[in-house]
């Protein structure tokens, strides 16, 4: 378990900090091969999963959808045969928060468990 992993998400307010761009190479460090996107100007923080078949890809998604909704940070998840892509940022804030890169960690954690 990493020590981003095992961090909680804070509440975020409308008025929260985004993550800086020294804050955020930090993080992006701490969390492999996950992207930054931006998507009508919002920075998201985004990655794809392959799994041999949709079963193994749902199983993977209500495992996140858990963890999601234990921390009451909730990401885009896009289930399909195979793959599953997953999407964090803040909506309160309309981009990238040091939750997003928790749960981000904590995802892959999903995975490997």
């Amino acid at each position: 378990m990493s020590e981003l992993s095992q961090a909680h998400c804070e509440a975020c307010q409308a008025d929260a900090p985004k993550v800086t761009e020294k804050e955020m190479a930090g993080l992006m460090n701490k969390v492999s091969d996950w992207d930054i996107e931006t998507r009508d100007g919002v920075l998201q923080l985004e990655k794809m999963y392959r799994f041999r078949n949709f079963q193994d890809a749902l199983t993977f998604t209500n495992r996140v959808g858990d963890i999601a909704e234990a921390e009451g940070h909730h990401p885009a998840l896009l289930t399909e045969w195979g793959k599953v892509t997953v999407t964090w940022w803040t909506h309160k804030i309309k981009g990238l928060h040091r939750n997003d890169f928790i749960m981000a960690a904590r995802t892959d954690e999903v995975l490997n468990s």
